[in-house]
């Protein structure tokens, strides 16, 4: 009984590795994608490469969300070590989860901040960073966001329900609306943003890097 236990546990180990391989090639869905199909709950999702994205979105997205996306290794260690420090307990510790962590959180774990969950996430944002591109994993995790407040999942549902528009035709204003809805998408709207989403979107605009070398290295974009 035990080894079919520690079997079965293993596998359940292996499982997030093994899928982390195969997501280089198909598409994924998130566990809350998943949740509200079994539900019986409205999703709407249609994948977009990031070659139709425009780089605006792509950009602001990075900037927003993770901007040394492009040097850590799946975890960022200075920016945990910092967060860490500002935190009076564990469950505090906020602004140090990478774009890659986010992904292993939607794709492998359950929602919440506690220390189980972190100790799983870690490793797996490692192998991750290992496996896949970072150009991938940025596909995939802007495929899987929540972006709107109606089972709208991925750029291509949020900037449709906002904006009538498709990712590629974002513009910087635009895609800054829809970064800064990310912490949020159940409570913050893009399609009506109230003041203060504006002041964020607009100094979020601001600190966005138009180009550079890095960029086109890391996720081969440019202008």
């Amino acid at each position: 009984m035990i080894r079919r236990v520690l079997t079965v546990l293993l596998l359940l180990m292996a499982l997030p590795l093994v899928l982390a391989v195969a997501y280089n090639a198909s598409n994924p869905v998130s566990t809350l994608m998943l949740g509200r199909w079994l539900t019986g709950e409205r999703v709407e999702r249609r994948w977009t490469p990031i070659a139709e994205m425009s780089p605006a979105f792509v950009r602001t997205v990075v900037a927003s969300e993770d901007a040394r996306f492009c040097a850590h290794p799946g975890v960022d260690l200075a920016e945990m070590r910092a967060a860490i420090d500002k935190a009076d307990e564990l469950e505090d510790v906020r602004g140090a989860s990478t774009i890659t962590m986010q992904v292993v959180k939607n794709l492998f774990l359950w929602p919440g901040r506690d220390v189980v969950r972190k100790a799983i996430e870690i490793p797996l944002a490692l192998w991750l960073d290992l496996v896949m591109s970072k150009r991938r994993l940025l596909e995939i995790y802007i495929n899987i966001a929540e972006w709107g407040p109606d089972g709208e999942f991925g750029i291509a549902a949020g900037a449709r329900r906002a904006f009538r528009a498709p990712p590629a035709a974002l513009d910087a204003g635009q895609a800054a609306l829809l970064a800064v809805m990310l912490p949020n998408p159940l409570k913050r709207d893009a399609a009506r943003p109230s003041p203060g989403l504006r002041r964020l979107a607009a100094r979020l605009e601001a600190r966005v890097p138009k180009e550079g070398p890095e960029l086109v290295a890391c996720l081969g974009l440019g202008g």
